[in-house]
């Protein structure tokens, strides 16, 4: 099978949360189909070691910038997140055999479509005999596959985010070796729970007896839940709010250059990632690193090689600035949620304070699952000068919001708006004024569509 042919028979499993093909109610999760797949895979995911990071917000910025590290401190990484922006092989990265530091690469097309048939054989024989009750699903298959990639690399240590939730997540086979949790905020509430001690209870589902939890303080609901877990599980937790440093001067507030205490020593931070909130993120990081140090086989870890892996990280789509036509500045944020909008308003604030003439336009779509109206309630204001325009679009995903859902959001705060019947349609529309700031966020698949007709398939 070649590479896409490989990726339609993939695609054609349907998107991750949406009902199977010829189904109408939402996929239900079982660990155990997993546990089962990867068994006849030879469990590729007990071969190397691991670190688990599951959160609502910002757990891919930390194992982008823990893999980073890892990487630049000697060992053979590796790294799976979703989704992905472009290409589905961005998913599964491993450090590059022959250039070291900072070069994850991803999964290369000849070894996607090799792997994909060894999941996809060992599957449907799984089927056929009735061990598992129907085919798994595209994240299932692509962990399986990112699983067996790792094995197969031998990579010392793969830095894993967890797709959804966590007790229930396909990547909860692997044994960490330390489990992070990032913030946790109402998010798919349709499978982990409608409040935030649901929520978190299903995050902590990643945490094992007597294991590492690296985490920070956050909701109190939030606190309570992962803690009550932990303490039923014996688990050694570390606070990683020593690694955030004080807050400085305004003027600072969107950089993450920073000094701070990291083991008795001086650590200067410099990291491209930007945003205040990514200072939890990069405190996340540190903590795990400085848990791995004290393991003999991560001696390699140093004050240098963490400042190196730092200022490496690559993690595009999150806040990340592009020159675009007609010198309009785009900025492109995969916010999707209520927090992650309040996040990105934080940084457009401090952005917009100290640009007060050109002018800005929002171009949104979102899923029709998300809290949609909150959203336009938090970041539409922002867009209301008589030189600003808001333009919606419809997401290119079945679980797009309608237009009309969309203009509904917008109309219920009494939100001037103009839609538009494509993205490339509203990102020719911005640019024509020139001179402006562009914002695009609300969907990360609306975000990658952007990204892709700014950059190509360029990373």
């Amino acid at each position: 099978m070649r590479y896409q042919e490989a990726v339609d028979h993939l695609y054609a499993r349907g998107y991750e949360l949406a009902p199977r093909p010829g189904e109408t109610s939402p996929r239900e999760f079982d660990l155990n189909h997993m546990r089962i797949l990867a068994g006849a895979l030879g469990d590729p995911q007990l071969k190397f070691s691991s670190i688990l990071i599951a959160g609502t917000n910002g757990k891919g910025s930390t194992a982008a910038t823990l893999a980073s590290i890892l990487d630049a401190s000697g060992y053979k990484t590796g790294l799976y997140t979703s989704p992905h922006l472009s290409r589905i092989n961005e998913r599964v990265q491993t450090s590059a055999q022959d250039v070291p530091g900072n070069r994850l690469r991803s999964i290369g097309d000849d070894a996607f479509a090799r792997l994909y048939v060894q999941v996809d054989d060992a599957a449907t024989e799984l089927v056929r005999k009735g061990a598992l009750p129907h085919s798994p699903s595209l994240f299932e298959v692509v962990t399986a596959l990112a699983f067996l990639h790792f094995a197969e690399q031998q990579v010392e240590v793969a830095v894993i985010e967890v797709g959804l939730g966590g007790r229930l997540d396909a990547t909860n086979t692997v044994q960490p070796l330390v489990s992070v949790i990032t913030d946790i905020a109402l998010d798919h509430m349709e499978w982990l729970g409608s409040t935030i001690t649901e929520i978190a209870r299903e995050k902590a589902g990643i945490l094992r007896p007597k294991g590492i939890l690296v985490t920070l303080p956050q909701h109190p609901d939030a606190n309570n839940s992962i803690d009550n877990v932990a303490v039923s599980l014996d688990v050694r937790r570390i606070n990683a709010d020593e690694y955030i440093p004080a807050r400085t001067e305004r003027f600072q507030a969107m950089r993450n250059q920073y000094t701070i205490t990291f083991a008795d020593r001086c650590l200067h931070v410099n990291s491209p990632l930007l945003g205040e909130h990514q200072r939890r993120n990069l405190a996340l990081a540190l903590a795990a690193a400085n848990e791995l140090q004290k393991n003999q086989r991560f001696t390699k870890i140093t004050q240098s090689s963490i400042e190196q892996g730092i200022r490496q990280t690559h993690w595009p789509a999150r806040l990340e600035s592009i020159l675009g036509d007609n010198n309009s500045r785009i900025l492109l944020d995969v916010a999707h949620n209520p927090a992650g909008i309040w996040t990105l308003r934080s940084y457009l604030s401090s952005l917009f304070s100290s640009d007060n003439v050109a002018p800005r336009h929002l171009i949104f779509g979102a899923l029709r699952d998300k809290s949609i109206q909150e959203m336009a309630q938090v970041l539409f204001p922002l867009f209301t000068r008589p030189t600003d325009r808001i333009h919606l679009v419809a997401v290119n995903n079945p679980r797009a919001a309608s237009l009309d859902d969309l203009k509904a959001a917008a109309d219920a705060i009494d939100t001037p708006t103009s839609t538009h019947v494509s993205l490339a349609d509203a990102l020719k529309d911005a640019q024509a004024s020139g001179n402006s700031i562009i914002v695009i966020a609300g969907s990360l698949y609306l975000v990658a569509e952007a990204r892709t007709l700014l950059l190509g398939d360029r990373i």
